[in-house]
């Protein structure tokens, strides 16, 4: 075993890591075998499929998504969990199957809010947003920060003083970057410092509370220009972690 596996498992989270590979692994497949359905279909003359092994579900005629496959797996692991409570290694095998079940259900997070298929459409990215905040979490957690990036060791080292300061100001830095419209950077530099800072000293978002109430003239022009350039690079990322080329048809609308 490994020295850096080693120092996971006596800290309890082998199953984290294990749980994050479940989850990065089956999005990846999942994305890249909706992405060859897609692109296969759109080949086909109408009317006509082609038989393959990689192709949708259907039950009944009705067509299974995969977030089905995905809500089942995390609730059998659920049911699994309470009522064994097993130890090494089918805690890792747990924490994988849940990986799993949670990628697939999160991949059509967006059909969740819209109840309708949306998947790839606009409202469809929010889907990836959903995933990227998952692994976000995953990596905190694999970390070990508690919910300000805080421990009792840091405690016991600097002083309630110290604490209670740092603290404060950490909290007030991620309200700030909240109200600058930055949610994701917010929720996300609460367990890791540093991120939410970052959030607080740049531009808010145009349509903000922070950007309403202090932005007039020139700067208010400058958070325009810059959230306009933040939305084409975010909508490219999205496109490139979603398998899609940015350019819908109507028939995706």
């Amino acid at each position: 075993m490994s020295g850096w596996y080693a120092a996971l498992v006596e800290g309890g989270r082998a199953a984290t890591i294990w749980l994050l590979v479940g989850f990065v692994v089956t999005f990846g497949i999942t994305r890249w075998i909706t992405v060859t359905i897609r692109r296969r279909n759109a080949r086909a003359p109408a009317g006509e499929a082609k038989a393959s092994a990689i192709k949708d579900v259907h039950i009944g005629g009705v067509h299974v998504h995969h977030q089905v496959w995905g809500i089942l797996l995390v609730l059998l692991v659920g049911l699994l969990e309470l009522r064994f409570r097993p130890g090494s290694p089918w805690m890792e095998v747990l924490a994988l199957l849940f990986g799993a079940g949670a990628a697939l259900a999160l991949d059509e997070f967006a059909l969740w809010l819209h109840l309708e298929d949306v998947y790839w459409s606009a409202e469809g990215r929010k889907s990836i947003d959903a995933v990227l905040i998952a692994v976000v979490v995953g990596v905190a957690l694999l970390a070990g920060t508690s919910p300000v990036g805080l421990g009792s060791d840091d405690v016991a080292r600097d002083g309630w003083g110290v604490t209670a300061t740092v603290i404060v100001v950490h909290v007030a830095t991620t309200v700030v970057c909240l109200l600058k419209g930055k949610i994701l950077m917010g929720l996300i530099g609460l367990p890791l410092p540093g991120i939410a800072l970052v959030g607080a000293l740049r531009l808010a978002k145009p349509s903000s509370f922070w950007a309403r109430r202090r932005y007039r003239g020139r700067k208010a022009e400058r958070a325009e220009a810059r959230y306009e350039r933040l939305v084409a690079r975010r909508e490219r990322w999205r496109d490139l972690l979603s398998g899609s080329t940015g350019r819908r048809t109507a028939s995706d609308q």
